[in-house]
């Protein structure tokens, strides 16, 4: 099988999203829920941006919107710190 560059920046992806999950969840002990949902909205633009881009503008929005998200779980997860 040959290995391409594509296969190559989506394992680092892969492995970049998985470090962070441990980190994160190290850094917010205690939370499992909040971690969780982060990792999962992590994992949803991930998939967003893989995506063909031949969605009329909606796949931008929900970038946006999983950005948004993803910034108001961090600030809840360090407001219950």
């Amino acid at each position: 099988m040959k290995i391409t560059l594509t296969h190559l920046l989506i394992a680092f992806t892969l492995g970049l999203l998985l470090s962070s999950g441990i980190l994160v969840q190290n850094a917010f002990a205690g939370q499992p829920h909040m971690v969780n949902a982060l990792e999962d909205l992590r994992a949803a633009r991930h998939e967003l941006e893989i995506a063909e881009h031949n969605k009329g503008g909606y796949r931008e929005q929900a970038i946006g919107t999983i950005d948004q998200a993803i910034a108001q779980v961090k600030a809840g997860m360090e407001e219950a710190r």
